[in-house]
Order: structure tokens, then C-alpha cells, then sequence
């Protein structure tokens, strides 16, 4: 029999059957949410070596392609060699990533290594700097010294009970240390084994990316491809410009607080230096972040730098968020800051560290996505875009008269 889909019933019956399949689905992801993450967890970690090359090739991208831009114009002025100039650039790119990460491990690792050395060689030294401040401290008030001795047979049981409790995890503990070596050796080969996947990725890319396009094409209609063409195209721009830009903003961050920490003659400036610069790529809480074990650090080595430090790193977080940043990165989100907080908090418990730096831009391009989907239903409606024009107005009230409220607003 054939389905006459011009019918109006037969339109209602194809919607309804859509509609229903749409929340069954959405359904099904709510109940079994753990589950798809698990799934989704499971499937990355077994292409781990392939999603580690897409990201390397993401990010020496831009290498290449200053490589490749200045090998045509030495080797092409009579002939064109374009797969000469990409594979030069592709190589050239492959040897500054091992230059830059050779470069960091040279420098920053003695200097970390020397730092936890000194740590562990001078712990007797920070617990008498602890005891002897905790002394002068109960010198100068009395009554918590007299608080604190009628509560120390409290406190003296809470600690056995916590000693007694951790021996049994002793055990654990070693467990998930070799499980963590075990995870770091497989993190390492799986890295190695990118650089070569995005060494394939550099050299034909252009090839991959008509590949995709072909398949966009193929699949749905014109109307539709565009439109995923032009948000794949906004996604990696807005990824490029965001991860680029942060990577060089957390640098300029981690070598400020390096000059400083090193002019006012604090402790441990490179490992803190480190840690500063690498969680500032988490927007929004990432100096808090490495302030936090960075300040606990100086608090046990050297007490008296711990303030001037926490006032350090306040300053350089209003320099980085109201000069530094916005001239680097410029306004690359576009989102305000309860999203950005939203964004990171969301990526970060679904997808660790990865998705507190990835989140951002994505929720940014999805912020836009929708926004313009809603100005766009608006303007078909006749009504303005501006959300200023949807702040409810009460009008002035007359004495002895209750307010009016418009009907809109009613509504």
C-alpha cells in the first residue's frame, strides 16, 4: 500500500511517532546517564592514542601552517611543491612540539625534583617552625591555651581512632599507587603514539576534512549541512582562539610569578611558579586553585611569606582578568560569568580537568547557538531581540491605587 505523506493525518502520525522517540531517548539518557558516561569513558580511553593525536595536531596546527607558508615561498617561485613544503612543515611542527615539551622537563623538572628534596629534607625544621608558632601563639592568648588543654584527651582519642582507621588502608593506598603507575606508563605510550597519529592527521588534512564534508553532505539536506559546517566551523575557532591564547596567557602568568616570587626571595619559586601557570588555564578559579596548595606550602616552609604571597597572587589575578587576558583572548566567549562558572563546573565533574578547559568554549558556542536560534523565532513573532525588553515595569503608583500591570507582563 502506498503512504500518501502529503495526508494531514499521516503528517500528524510521522510527527507524534518522532516526538515520542525524542523523549523515549531523552528519557533513556537520564536513567542510564552513568552508564552513557561510563560507555563514553570506556570508548575514550580505548582511542585515547587517537584523541591525543587529534588534540596535538589541533594544537600544532598553527606551526605547521607558518612552516608550510614560508617553505612556498623559498621552493615555489619557479614550481610549486606542495607536498614538499607540507611535509617539511609537518616535520618541522612534530620537532617543536618534542623541543617545547624537552624544553619544560629540562628546566622545570630538576628544579620541582630539587624543591621536593628540600621538603622532605627540611620536614623536621617546618614542624618546629608549626610547633614554635602554635607556642607563641597560646603565649600571647591564654584562654585558647586553656581551651585547648581541656579539650585534648578529645583530641587525643580522635587521633587514634584516625591512625587506626588509615592502617588498614595502608594496603589500598599501594594498590592505587601502582594502579597510578601503571595508568602514567599507559598515559605516556599512549601520548607517543599521538604524535605520530597527528603526524598522519598534519599530512593530510585537507583530505580528512573533505572527507567529513562529504559525509554532511551526503547525510542530510543542503539546508541542514550548511548549518553544520558553519558551527563546526565556529567550534574550531572558537577552540583555537581560546586554547592558543590561554596556553600563552598561563605562560606569561607562570613567568611573572616566577620574577616576583624570585625578586621578594620566597620559597619554592619554580614548583609554585609551575603550579600557578598550569592551573591558570582553568578559567575563572584557576589561580585560586594553585594559590591554594601553593600558600598551604609556604605556610609549612615559611609562615611569614604566606600572606604577602596570597596578596601576590590576588593581584596577579586582576591584572591577568582585567588587562592580560582580555588583550589576548579579547572577548573570545562571549559569555557571562555565572555560564562561565556553570561551564566549568559541568565539564569538570563529567570530564575532569580536561572538560574544565574545554567546557568554556564549547558551552560558549552552544550559548551562541542558542541565542541566535531564539532571536531568530523572536523576529518571526515581530518582537524584539533584546532581552532588556523583557524586564518586567511596573508603572509608578498613584496614591490610594493599587499598580497596573500590562498584560504582557501579566502573562
Amino acid at each position: 500500500m502506498k503512504v500518501d505523506w502529503n495526508s494531514k493525518y499521516t503528517t500528524i502520525s510521522a510527527y507524534t511517532v518522532i516526538t515520542f522517540s525524542i523523549c523515549l531517548a531523552l528519557v533513556l539518557v537520564v536513567v542510564k546517564f552513568s552508564d552513557i558516561t561510563g560507555a563514553l569513558g570506556t570508548a575514550v580511553n580505548t582511542l585515547s592514542s587517537f584523541v591525543w593525536g587529534f588534540v596535538i595536531a589541533f594544537l600544532l596546527n598553527p606551526v605547521m601552517l607558518a612552516v608550510e607558508k614560508l617553505m612556498k615561498k623559498l621552493f615555489e617561485r619557479k614550481k610549486p611543491h606542495p607536498k614538499l613544503c607540507r611535509f617539511i612543515g609537518t616535520i618541522a611542527a612534530i620537532f617543536f612540539g618534542f623541543a617545547v615539551i624537552a624544553a619544560l622537563i629540562a628546566i622545570i623538572v630538576p628544579q620541582v625534583l630539587e624543591s621536593l628534596m628540600k621538603i622532605f629534607s627540611n620536614a623536621q625544621n617546618y614542624i618546629n617552625n608549626i610547633y614554635t608558632w602554635i607556642n607563641t601563639t597560646l603565649a600571647e592568648y591564654p584562654d585558647i591555651a586553656t581551651y585547648l588543654n581541656g579539650q585534648l584527651d578529645k583530641v587525643e582519642v580522635t587521633v587514634i581512632n584516625a591512625v587506626n582507621s588509615l592502617i588498614p588502608k595502608v594496603g589500598d593506598w599501594a594498590v592505587k599507587l601502582k594502579d597510578g603507575a601503571v595508568g602514567f606508563a599507559i598515559a605516556l605510550k599512549d601520548f607517543i603514539i599521538g604524535f605520530i597519529v597527528a603526524v598522519y592527521l598534519l599530512l593530510d588534512k585537507e583530505k580528512f576534512i573533505a572527507q567529513c564534508r562529504k559525509i554532511n553532505i551526503a547525510l542530510f539536506p543542503e539546508k541542514v549541512s550548511a548549518e553544520i559546517g558553519r558551527i563546526c566551523s565556529k567550534i574550531n575557532k572558537s577552540l583555537n582562539g581560546f586554547i592558543t591564547g590561554k596556553i600563552l596567557d598561563s605562560f606569561i602568568i607562570g613567568m611573572i610569578c616566577f620574577i616576583l616570587m624570585t625578586i621578594f626571595k620566597m620559597e619554592f619559586p619554580v614548583l609554585i611558579s609551575t603550579i600557578i601557570g598550569i592551573t591558570n588555564i582553568i578559567p575563572f578559579f584557576g589561580p585560586f586553585i594553585g594559590a591554594i596548595p601553593s600558600a598551604l606550602l609556604l605556610l609549612i616552609s615559611a609562615p611569614s611569606q604566606t600572606i604577602w604571597f596570597i596578596l601576590m597572587i590576588l593581584i596577579l589575578q586582576q591584572f591577568d582578568g582585567n588587562i592580560l587576558g582580555p588583550h589576548i583572548l579579547g572577548d573570545s566567549t562571549g559569555l557571562p560569568a555565572f555560564w562561565v562558572m556553570f561551564a566549568i563546573f559541568l565539564g569538570g565533574g563529567l570530564f575532569g580537568f580536561a572538560g574544565m578547559l574545554l567546557g568554556v568554549p564549547i558551552f560558549a558556542v552552544i550559548y551562541a547557538l542558542i541565542q541566535e536560534v531564539l532571536e531568530t523565532l523572536l523576529k518571526r513573532k515581530g518582537l524584539p531581540p533584546e532581552t532588556e525588553a523583557y524586564y518586567l515595569k511596573k508603572e509608578p503608583v498613584e496614591s490610594g491605587k493599587p499598580p497596573k500591570i500590562k498584560k504582557e507582563q501579566q502573562k
